[in-house]
């Protein structure tokens, strides 16, 4: 199982982020990923920095890192931009880069509403991930676990299917119909959380932010997984 931390991008410039990485990097952790929202969830006065220039610097910087959105969210920009954002991104960092893709939610709904994006039905928003996915699927693709209808879209798109702060247990029952990861909140325990994800069948187990990176970096040595 590889391991990756979210970077903090809820900020006004990009110097935490890239600090984060740096650590990340030095912890020999294996990626890093940027969440892709307009603010922070409930939070519309705070800031937001776009996922893919932050990648782009950290991609140039940390030659080791995988990385990627977590979770780019269609509908945001038109399909062609956010094929070329991420296939400009793969230039930078080949073979480094993950096509995390979200069809968005309810929640993500006020984002929409206040920069004047269309909010498209639940099936619209799957057809623009499955065209996006499409476009780039000689890269690792994984979408966001949802409804049973984008579930079983990530299946037929033969991606990965990436759990947000979903249990171990959850997990094993997904894993049976194909790969899955996940990501979210650390435990107190993080070490055992790593473990049961890891024997749960998650291919990566992404934290958020504020996680221990040094704690991140510790378990994935003396575990020896292969890069």
């Amino acid at each position: 199982m590889k391991i990756g931390v979210l970077l903090p991008t809820f900020r006004s410039d990009a110097r935490d982020a890239l600090s984060a990485a740096q650590r990340a990097s030095e912890q020999q952790l294996d990626g890093v990923f940027a969440y892709d929202h307009l603010w922070p969830m409930g939070e519309s006065q705070r800031p937001s920095l776009a996922p893919f220039p932050v990648l782009a610097n950290v991609a140039a910087r940390e030659r080791s890192l995988f990385l990627g959105p977590l979770v780019a969210r269609v509908g945001l920009v038109g399909t062609q931009v956010l094929v070329e954002e991420f296939l400009t991104l793969s230039l930078i960092a080949p073979s480094r880069v993950i096509v995390a893709l979200g069809t968005g939610d309810k929640l993500s709904e006020a984002e929409n509403v206040a920069y004047g994006l269309t909010v498209r039905s639940a099936h619209e928003r799957r057809t623009l991930l499955a065209e996006t996915a499409t476009a780039l699927a000689h890269l690792e693709v994984w979408v966001g676990a949802g409804s049973t209808a984008t579930n079983v879209l990530a299946r037929e798109l033969d991606a990965v299917l990436n759990f947000w702060n979903s249990t171990p247990d959850e997990l094993v029952v997904h894993a049976k119909d194909g790969p899955v990861s996940w990501a979210g909140n650390a435990r107190e325990d993080v070490e055992h959380q790593m473990d049961e994800l890891r024997d749960a069948g998650s291919t990566w187990a992404v934290f958020s932010p504020a996680t221990s990176v040094a704690r991140l970096g510790a378990w994935r040595r003396a575990n020896n997984e292969s890069q």
